[in-house]
């Protein structure tokens, strides 16, 4: 779910676009399962995502990075600056 990279940290996504809501849910095998009410239609829901973890964490969007599933529900973000500690309030640790 999370592993620790030199530059920050990877974390690895379940996302279910067109939810009623935008929230974290849990834990979806190795992944964070979040919800998104934005489509994934022109990267709305990749937007959505970007800007849900930026306020999570009190962090700037330009430091989330969407790295691999770009057309998928299974994500790969790139967070520059963190550390594992950083992403507890998160996971639910």
């Amino acid at each position: 779910m999370i592993k620790e990279i030199p530059a920050g940290v990877l974390l690895k996504l379940k996302v279910l676009p067109r939810s009623s809501r935008c929230e974290l849910v849990g834990r979806h095998s190795d992944a964070l399962k979040i919800k998104v009410t934005a489509p994934p239609l022109e990267g709305r829901a990749n937007e959505e995502i970007i800007e849900f973890l930026a306020e999570a964490l009190g962090i700037k969007k330009g430091r989330l990075t969407i790295i691999t599933g770009h057309k998928s529900q299974h994500k790969t973000v790139a967070i520059t600056g963190c550390n594992q500690q950083d992403l507890d309030s998160l996971t639910g640790k």
